[in-house]
């Protein structure tokens, strides 16, 4: 189990236990953390699962493929760096600890 922090836009903090295995959206999407809207249910074929890794873990992130990459096109905000697709991130038991920003607004 990972414990990881998201933070919503205006300073909101939620606090979920997750399971190696799962993605950073399922986990957020289980645990009912607004911010996440995941209209595609995970299949990488919108960008409303967008987030923001914080500063300290984004280069501890497993690599972006070519369709996430292309997707984060369409997300609001992005962030250099830091704007990832939380439903291609699997989460592992190293990621305890792990914070997270949410963008304003998905759409």
């Amino acid at each position: 189990m990972a414990k990881i922090t998201f933070v919503a836009h205006d300073g909101a903090t939620h606090h979920v236990e997750a399971s190696a295995g799962e993605t950073l959206m399922e986990a957020a999407r289980n645990n009912n953390v607004p911010g996440i809207e995941a209209d595609c249910g995970g299949a990488c074929a919108c960008a409303t699962c967008h987030a923001y890794i914080s500063e300290s873990w984004a280069e501890k992130m497993p690599a972006m493929d070519p369709l996430e990459e292309d997707m984060l096109d369409f997300a609001q905000a992005q962030i250099p760096g830091r704007s990832r697709l939380s439903c291609q991130i699997k989460i592992t038991d190293e990621m305890d600890g792990l914070v997270v920003d949410l963008p304003e607004s998905q759409f």
